[in-house]
């Protein structure tokens, strides 16, 4: 069975920095698109950002240059690292996976697998 696992999340003042780790168990898989969501109350479900097994990113506009995706595959782990940070990203972060390359630009529909999500709260 296929879990993933995120951990890293809390509360921190504008500028400062987390890193959100998905833990993947149950399946390793050498083809892949891996992504962070985010969910804000009465908010839409964004794609913050996406990796895949051929190491292509794409990252949201407004995290791009803060935020960094990225991929143990021995850990078999996801990792976002997220500097400078901002009250707008307060949200629920979700890690998402799917066995497959990533269809640019990846919806969350794509995704087949999905964490229970981590709180983020960035104070101004």
């Amino acid at each position: 069975q296929v879990q993933l696992v995120e951990s890293g999340g809390g509360s921190v003042q504008a500028g400062g920095s987390l890193r959100l780790s998905c833990v993947v168990s149950g399946y390793t898989a050498s083809t892949y698109c891996m992504g962070w969501f985010r969910q804000a109350p009465g908010k839409e479900r964004e794609r913050v950002a996406a990796i895949d097994s051929d190491g292509s990113k794409s990252y949201l506009g407004s995290v791009r240059g803060r935020f960094t995706i990225s991929k143990d595959k021995a850990a078999n782990t996801l990792y976002l690292q997220m500097n400078s940070l901002k009250p707008e990203d307060s949200a629920m972060y979700y890690c998402a996976a799917n066995w497959a390359k990533c269809i640019w630009p990846p919806h969350a529909a794509d995704f087949s697998y999905w964490g229970q999500g981590t709180q983020v709260t960035v104070s101004s």
